[in-house]
Order: structure tokens, then sequence, then C-alpha cells
């Protein structure tokens, strides 16, 4: 599969909340990186898409566009609808996405956001006063991994 129509299948698999079909598009030895959960690798970061379409119960949307790819790398924006899980706050995050490939799948995938919007809608008051601070931010990111590892244990 040509890098463009990998990128897009990832997508298609996401809105479909098919798991697999988005972690067929990843090699073994992935490497993700986000704001919240840091960076994963290969079976961690495969077990957190797994995760969070569990989760979201199908009250998740996504909406991808303007997918690109040249060579070894590509890119993509999408944006993520959903209540946040622990607050019931609805979320509009907009993410753009950079891409490496090899061996004809996705080999690094960075999603890049804006954090602080996102804990603003996600936390409410507590997100907009606490949310840009580096205390929140690794709090966030300690739930965020303390929940993929409870998760790893009982499903792997």
């Amino acid at each position: 599969m040509n890098p463009t129509a990998l990128i897009t299948e990832f997508y298609a698999a996401f809105a479909r909340h098919d798991s697999a079909g988005m972690t067929a598009c990843y090699h073994d030895e992935i490497e993700f990186h986000d704001p919240v959960f840091g960076k994963l690798k290969g079976i961690q970061a495969k077990a957190m898409w797994q995760m969070l379409l569990e989760r979201s119960k199908g009250n998740l949307k996504i909406v991808f566009s303007d997918v690109k790819a040249s060579g070894s790398s590509g890119s993509a924006h999408w944006e993520a609808f959903y209540p946040f899980s622990k607050t019931g706050r609805k979320v509009h995050n907009i993410i753009d996405a950079a891409f490496e490939f090899r061996d004809g799948k996705i080999i690094k995938h960075h999603d890049h956001f804006d954090l602080y919007r996102w804990s603003r809608q996600a936390f409410g008051v507590t997100g907009t006063l606490l949310g840009f601070t580096p205390f929140f931010k690794n709090k966030v990111r300690k739930i965020a991994q303390d929940s993929l590892k409870t998760y790893l244990l009982k499903y792997t």
C-alpha cells in the first residue's frame, strides 16, 4: 500500500472504530508520541488505540483531511469529537499528525495538539486554571500512562 493510502486507511479504520484495522497499518516497531501519552512503542501504541476505542463506547467521531505523503514521510490533519470519559465534558480535539514509513507500514506517528486547549475542554474550570502548568500536564500524562498499563495487564 502506498503511504497516502496507508494514512487514509488508518483514519478510515479509526472512523469505523476498528482498532485492528488501525494497528494493521502500524509496523511492529511503531513509535507513537502525543502530548497526553508521551512516547509509546510497539504493543503499547497499538493497545492505546484499542483502549481508547473500547472506552469511547461509540461516542467518538473522527474527521480527517489533508493527507499527504512523499517518500518515507507523510502527514494528515484530523479532528476528534467525544465526551471525555472522566468528566463527560465534550471535547473537540484538533490534531496534526506526522508519519514515517518502513516496510510498507507506519513506523513513527507523532500527533501534535494544544494540550492546554484540550485540558480546558476536558476539565472545565480546573483545566482552564491549571492546564498550562507542568504539574497538571505531568498529572494528565501519568494518569493516561497508568491507565494504559492497567489495560495492558488485563488484555495482553
